[in-house]
């Protein structure tokens, strides 16, 4: 790990020239840049966007969930790429480093500081590297891999392996919406991760384009840099164009259950009796919770196997929770991913590949914050985290708690 002092320097070293032009100008140097760089820009007309185009807004709301960031207020970038090829990527980070703009890479637009769409330098002008384009997704069944390109979200690549075959799958989250290139950048926990680790720990090989423009694999990269990539973020080091990754291997059927336990229902002591218990279960089982303002704690689960061998398990390891037979369904990997992210359980599978958010999640303002224990909660700072989220000033939240090991 780089001492601090040097990991400040790195971060001070990435930041641009001071702005001194207006964002008008920024906006039209930076395409004409592009336009001298590579002669299928002018094809295109659905590529470059800057606030006097009629889309602009459109395209760059079309991916926030956080209104925080959807505000007159907010930094908003000069000029928004949405590349159809690779020397389109190219010239974009040449011109970006020419006229010294910052570039923001945005695959699902999922991140919970806007990071993708804004910028924490107010006084810079920045531009937005939209992946949309870039999307392709292919699966080799015999090999047990898929390279996926980083524009593409979960429920895309869900979908193609599922389509594939449907005994293999990919330990990644459960919100089909996330964007693969940040959620494997940035690690990427979901529902298999117990058995197969992290999204990340499952990435064999990578497409980065550097910021000199240069193509690099994992062999031409290096180890430290394809370290880097598997959990360092995805606007670090590069611009990752695509990865390539591991499958594994699932039964079908899988069961799945979803389990909700009130203070009534003695819901703090199973909640507590759970951290302990969670972690000594058999891998194949993956329990989530979740607690509400409404003091709720829904427990959410993937089990590779069959319901009767989970219900006896859950009836000998955790009873406390009460699980029975009639809370279980069984179903394939690929309509758990549906199940799991919410969805009507009579809901298609391709619900999967829906990238569009609700306006409802769109107009909320909130605040995100992650971090791991070591030991158990106590009942009383259990109490005392679910009390905030009665407070007034709060306004409501969530508090979802997962086992990684």
């Amino acid at each position: 790990m780089l001492p601090p002092l040097l990991l400040l320097l790195l971060l001070l070293l990435q930041l641009p020239h001071s702005w001194s032009s207006p964002p008008f100008q920024t906006s039209q140097d930076f395409t004409r840049c592009l336009f001298s760089q590579n002669s299928t820009v002018a094809t295109h007309t659905n590529l470059i966007y800057t606030p006097a185009s009629p889309k602009y807004s459109l395209l760059l709301q079309s991916t926030i969930r956080d209104a925080r960031f959807n505000t007159t207020l907010a930094p908003k970038p000069s000029v928004i790429v949405t590349p159809t090829s690779l020397s389109q990527i190219q010239a974009s980070v040449h011109c970006s480093r020419e006229h010294g703009l910052q570039l923001r890479v945005r695959s699902g637009g999922h991140d919970y500081e806007g990071l993708s769409y804004t910028s924490p330098y107010p006084n810079y002008p920045f531009v937005v590297l939209d992946l949309v384009n870039f999307r392709n997704i292919s699966v080799d069944v015999p090999e047990k891999t898929a390279w996926v390109q980083s524009g593409a979200i979960l429920g895309e690549l869900y979908h193609r392996i599922g389509e594939a075959s449907p005994n293999l799958a990919f330990p990644a989250g459960s919100c089909h919406t996330v964007g693969v290139g940040g959620h494997f950048s940035g690690g990427g926990f979901g529902f298999l991760m117990r058995k197969f680790g992290l999204a990340a720990d499952n990435v064999l090989d990578a497409v980065l384009i550097d910021s000199k423009g240069s193509v690099l694999d994992r062999a031409s990269m290096g180890e430290d840099m394809f370290w880097a990539i598997r959990g360092g973020g995805g606007n670090s080091f590069g611009i990752v164009l695509a990865w390539k990754v591991r499958l594994v291997s699932v039964p079908s059927p899988v069961t799945v259950f979803r389990v909700i336990r009130t203070l009534e229902q003695n819901a703090l002591e199973i909640v507590h009796r759970w951290q302990s218990v969670a972690s000594k279960l058999p891998k194949e089982l993956m329990i989530e919770l979740a607690t509400t303002t409404t003091i709720r704690a829904t427990f959410n689960a993937l089990f590779q196997g069959r319901s009767n061998s989970l219900v006896s398990l859950m009836q000998s390891r955790f009873p406390d929770l009460g699980l029975r037979k009639g809370d279980c369904q069984e179903m394939s990997w690929l309509e758990a991913m549906v199940f799991h992210a919410g969805f009507p359980s009579n809901s298609s599978v391709d619900v999967l590949l829906d990238r569009t958010i609700s306006p409802l999640v769109g107009s909320f303002k909130y605040k995100s914050k992650s971090d791991y224990v070591q030991d158990a909660v106590p009942k009383a700072a259990l109490l005392k985290i679910w009390g905030k989220l009665f407070e007034t000033d709060v306004g409501g939240g969530i508090i979802l708690m997962a086992l990684t090991r």
